[in-house]
């Protein structure tokens, strides 16, 4: 008995090593074995989580030692065969026990259902019922077999048996239904449910919550919220639910009142902390963002991906790109996601070769393997490739893709269209359709915004007819802004403003604006003034259409008109944010914005381009002739 409690209380402290160096002295002491000892040491075995080496061994020696027959001891040893994967042992020592009680078939149950064979799980429980009634404990097993299959109606037919059995009164049961209707059943039965109980601990509050923010109803999410805190107060998991679903609606004074509530009562994880972070990030309040990402001490990579993104998504690409070098450094192994931002961080900065080289690392670390996220990962490539102006490499990445879905099909179509490459386009949809790939409102939006930028009117039309007409999609104000764009860009102005005149959905003013565009490039100055003046209406601070107005102005020579409306955005304050261009060399990635001279390459920089207008001056001029500035090249090489 001395030994026995010694050994347990090894274990009970985490001292695994000691308690197995105790039983292998007490072994060598001679010191005899009760019913406890070798549970004990199970137990033992099971928490060191390398049970395998150890399982067998113990197995034998209890025999040798009298204890195979023991019902306690072949408890313990079905459970650590099952923990440790060694499935088909312990199936061996359940046929072979004399006796069975609860535990046993609830741990062979439980051990069909964990490793995802839940049709044996539930015929072991049709058996069980001949000999014994089930607990509480064997219909949380159950109930958690019947999430994994796709319908509820098993579900129903377990909750019918709790309730048929008296086991409805233990929370936990009760707990285990709501969740199992919650991932199979209807709204009106999790509902139903959730108000039918008399006890509702934090748990039954979490799993309601979060049932309604997987579905997007976050006025539902914060009623419950609001709710619950008259009845148990809210824990870690509820806010960080609560955060996740405010954080996908941008609702930010509500998030900003959830972080006030955690800090009064203390409650601060570092889960919690990310949620705060990933809200504050898709809200755009990057420095609140960032002071809690400073405040987290153990950044893991789901962390440093959230900050990563939210970044990425408010266009600070440089300090993305910061935050991934924080991973390498800190030897954290980036995982998909991670290396999924980056590659949109180097597409949006144009930057091939580190693109690439993210790439590369991809393909070494084998990603693609995981049927989870290798399309994603994939498609974030080809992305990459087209931003970056390879669009023949991101063809290839294409094609040696083994599982194209319509988000890779459409990206590429996308692709094409934006190098200008309508024709290709049009063959990649086609080749789509015979694939058997059904076309989405995406794709239509991708082939007709090809089909405007080649000038392929025929076709785009075509394209938008077929749209609706042959795939049953109803064309929404993207479309018909494309098709608009696509007429206007050919001169087909007066076609333009019937499609506008004609459709069902508000014309906001990107749709005048590619009307605008069209009509400066045509010299249509009526049509124009009538653009620019919905435009105005639509969207009074927008000084880019007031430029393209004046430039409309400008191109027929109408310089009062065009003084007018610079005075006008003069005396409203409407001043043109700067353009900004950025390149990459030797693996950095250098900033540019117009009329910015802090860069400290800038005298080379304009003595280059200097170079370079007086070549192309002279290449204009001389048209036919072929002449080479020696000291330029040589200056363009040196940089």
């Amino acid at each position: 008995m001395q030994w026995n409690l010694l050994i347990k209380t090894h274990i009970e402290w985490g001292r695994l090593d000691s308690a197995l160096l105790l039983y292998r002295k007490m072994r060598e002491l001679g010191v005899p074995h009760d019913g406890f000892t070798f549970p004990i040491v199970n137990k033992a075995v099971l928490m060191i989580g390398d049970g395998v080496r150890y399982a067998g061994v113990l197995h034998s020696l209890a025999i040798q030692m009298g204890f195979g027959l023991d019902l306690y001891f072949g408890n313990t040893m079905i459970e650590l065969y099952v923990k440790c994967g060694c499935f088909s042992y312990a199936r061996k020592l359940f046929d072979e026990m004399c006796d069975r009680d609860l535990i046993t078939w609830t741990s062979m149950i439980s051990g069909y259902v964990s490793q995802g064979n839940v049709t044996s799980g539930f015929s072991l429980f049709n058996e069980m019922r001949m000999e014994l009634e089930p607990n509480s404990v064997t219909m949380l097993a159950m109930l958690q077999g019947g999430c994994c299959f796709e319908t509820s109606i098993y579900g129903r037919q377990l909750h019918a048996y709790v309730i048929k059995n008296g086991l409805l009164s233990h929370g936990a049961v009760e707990n285990s239904i709501l969740r199992m209707y919650a991932k199979l059943g209807t709204g009106e039965e999790v509902e139903d449910f959730f108000r039918e109980l008399d006890r509702r601990d934090v748990v039954t509050w979490n799993i309601c919550i979060s049932y309604y923010t997987s579905r997007g109803d976050v006025v539902k999410v914060r009623d419950l919220f609001k709710e619950m805190q008259g009845e148990v107060a809210p824990s870690i998991e509820t806010l960080t639910i609560v955060i996740s679903a405010l954080a996908i609606h941008g609702i930010l004074s509500q998030g900003e009142s959830l972080h006030g509530l955690a800090i009064k009562s203390g409650l601060r994880d570092d889960v919690l902390q990310t949620s705060l972070l990933d809200f504050y990030a898709k809200c755009a309040k990057l420095e609140s963002a960032d002071k809690l990402f400073r405040e987290i001490r153990d950044r893991n990579c789901i962390t440093c991906g959230a900050m990563m993104f939210g970044l990425i998504q408010n266009g600070y690409i440089h300090e993305a790109v910061g935050v991934f070098r924080q991973i390498q450094a800190a030897g954290l192994d980036p995982g998909a996601e991670i290396l999924r931002n980056l590659i949109d961080a180097f597409a949006n900065l144009g930057a091939l070769k580190l693109g690439q080289a993210v790439h590369g690392c991809i393909i070494r670390k084998s990603f693609y393997g995981t049927e989870e996220c290798h399309t994603h990962l994939e498609t974030s490539v080809i992305n990459m490739y087209i931003r970056c102006g390879s669009i023949s490499t991101a063809r290839v990445c294409f094609n040696g893709m083994v599982l194209k879905d319509v988000v890779a099909w459409t990206s590429m179509i996308e692709g094409y269209g934006s190098h200008g490459l309508g024709f290709e386009a049009l063959k990649l949809f086609d080749l789509m359709t015979r694939q058997g790939i059904k076309p989405n409102s995406v794709t239509f939006l991708s082939l007709l915004s090809a089909c405007s930028h080649s000038g392929l009117v025929t076709e785009g039309c075509s394209a938008f007819y077929s749209m609706k007409w042959r795939y049953g999609i109803e064309p929404d104000l993207d479309h018909y802004t494309c098709l608009v764009d696509l007429l206007a860009r050919c001169g087909k102005l007066k076609e333009a403003l019937a499609v506008i005149l004609k459709m069902l959905a508000f014309p906001d003013s990107r749709i005048f604006g590619a009307l605008l565009s069209g009509s400066r490039i045509y010299s249509n100055i009526e049509l124009g003034q009538y653009a620019a003046q919905r435009l105005l209406e639509l969207e009074p601070d927008n000084v880019g259409y007031f430029t393209l107005l004046s430039n409309t102005q400008a191109s027929v020579r109408q310089w009062d008109e065009v003084e007018e409306i610079r005075r006008t955005m003069k005396e409203n304050d409407l001043k043109k944010k700067p353009g900004w261009s950025c390149i990459e060399a030797k693996g950095l990635i250098h900033g540019f914005v117009s009329g910015d001279n802090s860069h400290h390459h800038i005298e080379e920089i304009y003595e280059v381009l200097g170079c370079l207008s007086s070549w192309l001056n002279f290449a204009t001029c001389c048209t036919g002739m072929v002449n080479s500035d020696y000291s330029a090249t040589k200056r363009l090489n040196s940089f």
